[in-house]
């Protein structure tokens, strides 16, 4: 009880101090046209669909091009390029493409597009490249998947290697999107100015400032424009982006600084929205980190896990806003289940805590400081202060928030492996399913396996659940290959987090997706 009582103090202490920093972008009245300004963040990379798999530059390639599918406001899954994805078989699946769909510059969209998009992805080892692995002859380094086979124009077919529940599902994230034929060529060059196939084409990228995406006249699917074009403004500081959405100087945001949880529902009134969402929230000790691996590193993994007051985080920092996690998904997501077996590591336990710490001391005495890395433009500081406190008063050692200025720096430092001690991790779906929020994260091999873990009876699981015969039988199989997780712990589960963010009233309907996002094509002007 001390312990808790030291932290809820701390706790209140960053909540009183948070400051809001006043940096306005300034309004889109010199723009000379209507557009919705959006918040938004440099993105990590060229805007290649394969080769993206963050937010800042997700929100700018989901709406530059268009896959086979889309995914509703709900998750509902509906065909947006594709005319029809019919089974043939329990492993093969025909894709006929609809009539007249076209590129922002009037070219056909084809099933070269798709076929010959997929392998360079595969061939370049692109962040997202693990996505075809279901496919059969998946190779990274290979130019070319034998289950990919184009008939005609319209017409193409995938083979997996074997059945594969959710396979359709998948089919509407962005690593199966088309590119031009140009773009295979030359894809740092296209990468920077794309001609996609969405809802709206890419008008300027001023890198670290803004991007403006405009109507695409060639598109033709749902998800039409119902505004003059999306300005995305990048900003270094949530706060910044918050005080410009209530001077009128930004129309969406959908990520709420931890300085205005207690008063941005009264401050927006109904124009707030705080609702779950599939993101799932944690941090990650890589595998080569020192004191972290074999069996001296799962009992340090599981005390500071322990260490970790949820429940007081959520309430005092997150205002309610987050919900302590009792899984590795998400529990907006169908066969989602808050008992899994060993989740009670979830859970604070200061003398279970320290008793696992000094059981790893054992085996080889921890020195140095515990450091948990984070990106200081993403609103996460009081969080991370929180956390590094609860473990440094649970466990009595000394742990620190390492804050980089910029996501773009903290994600280059996390891609190349140069961060050798814990950071923040976390994941929003690409598509409705727990096999999205486990494969590629913590599969041997995962695109987005940032700690390099990999344990074999984990990924027989995952494997089993792909091949089961439905998406429910599946999600059983998941909840199973998650009971391996709670032993292991690659990443430290901490939150599950609400859509908390708002809209100006200068803009209607406005809604907010199943994964956070909002949905900028349907927004419009006043």
């Amino acid at each position: 009880m001390a312990h808790g009582k030291k932290v809820l103090g701390f706790l209140a202490a960053i909540v009183m101090s948070l400051g809001v920093t006043a940096c306005s972008s300034g309004d889109n009245s010199s723009d000379g046209e209507n557009y919705v300004l959006a918040y938004g963040v440099e993105p990590q990379n060229k805007l290649i669909p394969s080769n993206t798999n963050e937010v800042g530059g997700g929100r700018l390639v989901d709406l530059l091009y268009s896959g086979l599918t889309y995914y509703d406001k709900d998750g509902n899954t509906h065909n947006e390029m594709a005319e029809s994805i019919e089974p043939e078989g329990d492993t093969k699946y025909k894709v006929t493409l609809k009539d007249d769909i076209k590129f922002s510059d009037g070219t056909p969209v084809k099933a070269d597009n798709f076929v010959n998009a997929w392998n360079k992805g595969m061939e370049e080892s692109h962040l997202s490249a693990y996505f075809y692995e279901p496919i059969k002859g998946f190779e990274e380094g290979k130019d070319k998947m034998e289950g990919l086979t184009v008939q005609d124009d319209k017409t193409f077919t995938i083979e997996l290697n074997q059945p594969e529940a959710d396979f359709p599902t998948r089919l509407g994230y962005s690593a199966f999107f088309p590119l031009k034929d140009e773009a295979l060529d030359d894809l740092d060059g296209f990468g920077e100015k794309p001609i996609g196939n969405g809802p709206y084409k890419l008008e300027s990228w001023n890198h670290n400032q803004d991007a403006l995406l405009v109507p695409n006249p060639e598109y033709k699917g749902d998800r039409e424009a119902k505004n003059d074009g999306i300005k995305f403004v990048f900003y270094a500081q949530v706060d910044a982006a918050y005080n410009d959405l209530l001077a009128g100087n930004l129309d969406v945001l959908e990520t709420v600084p931890e300085s205005a949880f207690t008063t941005f529902e009264n401050e927006l009134g109904d124009r707030a929205v705080n609702k779950p969402s599939a993101i799932f929230q944690s941090f990650t000790i890589p595998e080569r980190a020192k004191h972290f691996s074999g069996e001296e590193g799962k009992l340090r993994r599981q005390a500071l896990s322990l260490a970790i007051n949820r429940d007081e985080i959520t309430d005092v920092i997150f205002q309610g806003t987050r919900t302590p996690a009792k899984d590795f998904s998400s529990p907006v997501l169908p066969g989602y289940d808050e008992n899994i077996k060993g989740n009670e590591i979830l859970s604070y336990d200061a003398e279970k805590a320290k008793k696992l710490w000094a059981d790893a001391d054992k085996i080889a005495p921890f020195t140095g400081e515990f450091k948990l890395s984070y990106n200081a433009d993403g609103g996460h500081q009081a969080w991370v202060d929180a956390t590094v406190n609860s473990i440094s008063n649970t466990l009595g050692i000394k742990a620190v928030g390492n804050p980089y200025p910029d996501f773009k720096s903290f994600r280059d430092d996390i891609t190349q492996g140069k961060i050798d001690g814990a950071f923040r991790t976390g994941w929003q779906a690409d598509y409705p399913s727990e096999g999205n929020f486990l494969e590629p994260l913590y599969a041997t091999g995962g695109g987005s396996n940032d700690g390099k873990y990999s344990n074999k009876d984990f990924d027989a699981k995952l494997k089993e659940a792909a091949g089961s015969d439905s998406p429910e039988e599946a999600a059983k199989i998941y909840n199973e290959a998650q009971e391996i997780l709670m032993q292991d712990l690659p990443a430290i589960p901490t939150w599950y987090a609400n859509t908390t963010g708002g809209s100006s009233d200068k803009v209607e309907d406005v809604v907010f997706s199943w994964k956070e996002q909002p949905l900028y094509y349907q927004i419009t002007k006043k």
